[in-house]
């Protein structure tokens, strides 16, 4: 029997040994007797944090283009899968396999222009790869799946589904997506630089009034129609922001730097100086472009 186990265990492919070899690591972690007392002492609800964490450093190692740091942050996002699965697994909820095998049915369920029913691969020059059908054909799927669910509870939420722990700019763009599958939905970009435009005078007529409520539910939806412009751009607004802040900062260190060179300082100089610093700084990253 031994050798029997030893030899299905040589016959695993290296990665299906090192997955199996992290599973049993984490559910040794949770062992109430010999594991670690803070894994042990750790709930879904706690390691939450963490998980958004290691989700956002992962964008950051793609962003800086450091595939070695890259390589180690998706494996700390993969141990907090494992984390949760093995918690889920212990209350008899699902385990890592169940996650796994899920994730895989849907992913042969939503492209049926790339698997067969099995997911066996299509063949090539398989008419249902046409790359006009593909979009409408993911959005029906998701509606389909979102209306089985829905005949299972009652008075469905049209817009359900989108996870409140998301970043508010993210969760803005997938809600209004998601509106936008039922035809709720301006035409163009163009249309939604004028509500953009809509929005910014309302703020300016709430901060003019002096309505402080006013003015923070006019802000929210002046960024949520930036949200939906971003949409419409084909652009992420999430990433957008992330590198305009970047943008912001490399320029500000700038700044400071050509006050320095100038015998000022950040705090001691006032706004002409630190503006003609900042113009400095942009003309300076344009000559490098």
């Amino acid at each position: 029997m031994a050798e029997a186990s030893t030899r299905q265990t040589a016959e695993q492919a290296p990665e299906e040994r090192s997955l199996r070899r992290l599973l049993r690591l984490m559910a040794s972690l949770r062992d109430p007797v010999r594991g670690c007392p803070w894994d042990v002492a750790q709930t879904s609800a706690s390691i939450v944090p963490y998980t958004i964490e290691e989700a956002y450093e992962v964008a950051d190692a793609v962003a800086r283009g450091d595939r070695d740091d890259l390589r180690d942050e998706l494996g700390d996002l993969l141990l907090q899968v494992v984390f949760h699965a093995r918690m889920a697994e212990e209350e008899g909820a699902f385990a890592f396999d169940d996650v796994a095998r899920a994730i895989g049915d849907k992913l042969v369920r939503r492209h049926p222009h790339v698997f067969d029913p099995q997911g066996i691969p299509l063949p090539e020059g398989s008419p249902l790869r046409d790359p006009a059908q593909v979009e409408a054909q993911w959005a029906a799927i998701k509606a389909r799946e979102r209306s089985e669910r829905g005949a299972q509870e009652p008075a469905p939420d049209p817009l359900g589904g989108v996870a409140k722990a998301l970043p508010a700019l993210a969760r803005a763009e997938k809600i209004s997506r998601r509106a936008a599958a039922y035809g709720f939905d301006w035409g163009n970009a163009a249309q939604v630089i004028d509500k953009v435009r809509e929005e910014t005078d309302e703020v300016a007529q709430a901060l003019e009034a002096g309505d402080a409520r006013a003015v923070s539910e006019e802000i929210g939806d002046l960024l949520f129609s930036v949200a939906n412009l971003a949409r419409h751009a084909g652009i992420d607004p999430e990433t957008a922001l992330r590198d305009g802040t970047a943008k912001f900062e490399r320029r500000f260190a700038a700044m400071a730097e050509h006050l320095r060179a100038a015998g000022g300082a950040l705090g001691c100089s006032d706004l002409p100086a630190m503006e003609a610093a900042w113009q400095a700084a942009k003309r300076d990253e344009g000559e490098k472009a």
